[in-house]
């Protein structure tokens, strides 16, 4: 399985985090969620699931930032358009980001679904792992990472993963 991503000189664009157009902010953050090119998936593949983090941030705010959860993604997807987390949202699920917690934002706006880089200090490297799944998994939209972890456990056929790189100016 693989995956890929389209950058703009080595970046993720700018639409798709901290420098995104004003239709694609919502409560000050970037909502526009990027394309994925998904390739060789096993053949028993039934859905994808997707978790997109800042490993960066921990120096920052003390943890890692979770980005962008979504579960029971249409296997024969073999592309997740751009802007689907707002566009085709009624076609998945998804999970909550960072801002849904305690120490975060807390705009319920920005809670579940795709909230993009807003590097702060420098350059982070933010991490996309795509999952093939042997089902659907029982879910249900705003679920945390952790509820992620414990219902793909064992239904994991394969997994792939990406740094895609986002600049702070």
């Amino acid at each position: 399985m693989q995956i890929n991503v389209p950058l703009t000189d080595g970046l993720l664009a700018d639409k798709f985090g901290k420098f995104a157009g004003p239709a694609d902010l919502k409560a000050d953050h970037p909502v526009r969620s990027f394309p994925i090119e998904i390739t060789d998936l096993p053949e028993n593949t039934v859905s994808l699931a997707l978790v997109f983090i800042d490993f960066d941030s921990t120096p920052v705010c003390g943890f890692t930032w979770i980005h962008w959860l979504a579960a029971n993604i249409p296997a024969d997807w073999t592309t997740i358009p751009e802007d689907a987390s707002r566009t085709l949202a009624n076609q998945f699920v998804q999970g909550n980001n960072s801002n849904a917690g305690r120490l975060a934002n807390g705009d319920p706006a920005i809670t579940t679904g795709y909230v993009g880089p807003q590097p702060p200090d420098a350059t982070h490297d933010y991490t996309l792992t795509v999952y093939a799944l042997d089902q659907e998994l029982d879910l249900k939209e705003g679920y945390w990472l952790n509820e992620f972890r414990r219902a793909a456990k064992g239904h994991i056929l394969a997994q792939a993963q990406l740094d895609l790189p986002s600049r702070a100016n």
